[in-house]
C-alpha cells in the first residue's frame, strides 16, 4: 500500500529549479533513503512533502489524499513529521516538556500526551534524563531527542533529514539502530544522509537526486553499483556535511 507518493513535483526558485518533475512512491513501512550531491534539491524535496514550502508544480499525497499546501502543522495532525538538520529544543523546557509539546499540540490525539512523551523518551533511552534541560546534552542525545520529539506526534510517516549528521562512530551506530527500531514499529522512514554507511545500512531503497532530478532509484546494492550514480555522487567525497539552504541553495 502507497504511504506517500509525489507526482511532478518543481519547485522554482526566479530562475533557479530546486525541484524538477520528481516523482516517486513510498510503501507503508518501508524505509527509503535520499542521496546525492550538495544542492541536488534534497532538503528542498523534504520542505515540499512537509509544508515548509509549496511546490511550483506537481502534488504530495499521503495515504491518497492530497496535502500540497497544507501547512506542516496539518501535515503533522495527517501523521507525517520531519525532523531537521539542526536542532533546536526549547532550552528552557525540560525534555519531558519538550517531547510533550509534540504530543500535546503536533499528535494526533491518540492517549494521553505525556504518558506518549515519557514513551518517546523512553524508546530513545533519555527518559532518565526526562526532568534536565537539552542544554546538559551530547550532541548525540540532542539528535535522539529531535528523533523523541517526532515520535511524540504518534506519526506514521517520519522523515529524517541528516539525522546522524556531525555524529561519531558510536552515536551514528545509536541512531542507526534507532531508526531500525522504528522500522520494526511498522512506521515508514524517509531519510536524508551523508553518512553512507547509516544510510546504506538502514534503507530498503535509495532514491538518488542529481542537479534537481530523480536520476535513480533502486535497493542499495543497485545505486552503489549504478555508474551514473557513481559519476554523479558516490565517487566524489561523499562524507562532506550536506548543506541546507533557505529558499534555493545547496541542500
Amino acid at each position: 500500500m502507497t504511504v506517500l507518493e509525489g507526482e511532478h513535483l518543481t519547485k522554482n526558485f526566479g530562475g533557479i529549479v530546486a525541484v524538477d518533475d520528481v516523482s516517486f512512491s513510498i510503501e507503508k513501512g518501508e524505509t527509503v533513503g535520499l542521496i546525492g550531491p550538495n544542492g541536488a534539491g534534497k532538503s528542498t524535496l523534504f520542505r515540499l512533502i512537509s509544508g515548509v514550502q509549496e511546490p511550483t508544480e506537481g502534488t504530495v499525497y499521503l495515504d491518497g489524499d492530497d496535502i500540497t499546501g497544507l501547512s506542516p502543522h496539518e501535515i503533522c495532525h495527517r501523521g507525517l513529521v520531519r525532523t531537521h538538520q539542526i536542532v533546536h529544543p526549547f532550552e528552557n523546557l525540560t525534555l519531558l516538556e519538550n517531547a510533550g509539546v509534540g504530543a500535546e499540540f503536533g499528535g494526533r490525539n491518540t492517549g494521553d500526551p505525556e504518558e506518549r512523551a515519557h514513551e518517546a523518551l523512553e524508546f530513545v533511552g533519555l527518559d532518565h534524563m526526562a526532568q534536565t534541560t537539552p542544554d546538559e546534552l551530547s550532541v548525540g542525545a540532542l539528535k535522539r531527542l529531535e528523533i523523541a520529539r517526532a515520535l511524540a506526534t504518534d506519526p506514521e510517516v517520519l522523515l529524517f533529514d541528516e539525522v546522524a549528521g556531525g555524529l561519531d562512530t558510536e552515536e551514528t551506530e545509536e541512531i542507526v539502530d534507532l531508526i531500525g527500531d522504528i522500522a520494526d514499529r511498522g512506521k515508514t522512514v524517509f531519510l536524508i544522509d551523508h553518512v553512507m554507511r547509516a544510510l546504506m545500512s538502514v534503507s530498503e531503497r535509495v532514491f538518488v537526486l542529481d542537479n534537481a532530478s530523480l536520476i535513480a532509484t533502486g535497493t542499495p546494492d543497485e545505486i552503489q553499483n549504478n555508474q551514473r550514480v557513481i559519476e554523479a555522487y558516490l565517487g566524489e567525497e561523499a562524507g562532506d556535511a550536506g548543506g541546507d539552504a533557505a529558499g534555493a541553495g545547496a541542500d
